[in-house]
């Protein structure tokens, strides 16, 4: 059984139906120079390890039209996704989890260092991944970290449906503070506020110190 990546061109999609679609359409089209960069790279990658070390289900793989189409066992998801990143972001290619029903596009990122309790580490935010998110953060990991650097850093963790624990820290110890908050979309609007630098907002709750 294998667990799929698609990439696509940013803004070609704004939706996972709109993903899937667009998909189907680059079926039997010649591939783009792009989709063919990067498919190139993959195998490269690929072919440089024994094969019981391969991180891919289906090898070579082939790009069809602007869209490809990447297969990969359970035990490589995080590796392939971070390659997949490392190569579509800087070329403006989009990553489309179909397991997830996630579309992650580069568009109007802010680069960051974004840890999901539940599925990984990811190379940039954006406002509409943070707003998917937050609402959906569940057992065994309910939790985001947003990490502009070492200990500069914003999280939360999803108490129950409405309850969220919003904490940052500013580097040092001294400088970690928490706050209890309800209503995903506030806790969303929050962190997308610090991740771009905004601490307007941020300024007016009632902060507590956190000692670890």
């Amino acid at each position: 059984m294998s667990y799929d990546h698609i990439l696509l061109p940013s803004g070609a999609a704004s939706t996972p139906a709109e993903a899937d679609a667009y998909l189907s359409a680059q079926q039997g089209k010649p591939e783009s120079e792009v989709a063919a960069q990067i498919a190139a790279e993959v195998n490269r990658r690929n072919e440089e390890l024994p094969e019981q070390d391969s991180f891919l289900s289906v090898s070579p793989i082939d790009a069809h039209g602007g869209a490809l189409h990447v297969a990969s066992p359970y035990d490589a998801i995080g590796h392939v996704r971070a390659l997949l990143f490392e190569l579509a972001t800087p070329r403006d290619y989009a990553v489309y989890d179909p397991q997830l029903a996630w579309l992650i596009d580069p568009a109007g990122r802010i680069p960051v260092t974004v840890t999901h309790g539940g599925a990984g580490e990811f190379p940039y935010l954006t406002e509409s991944l943070v707003h998917q998110w937050i609402p959906e953060l569940s057992e065994p990991g309910p939790y985001l970290i947003v990490e502009r650097e070492p200990e500069v850093y914003i999280q939360t963790f999803r108490e129950d449906e409405n309850s969220y624990i919003l904490e940052y820290r500013d580097g040092s110890p001294d400088k970690h503070f928490g706050a209890r908050l309800t209503g995903p979309d506030r806790v969303a609007d929050l962190i997308w506020d610090w991740t771009t630098g905004d601490r307007g907002r941020l300024e007016t709750l009632s902060w507590t110190k956190v000692d670890l």
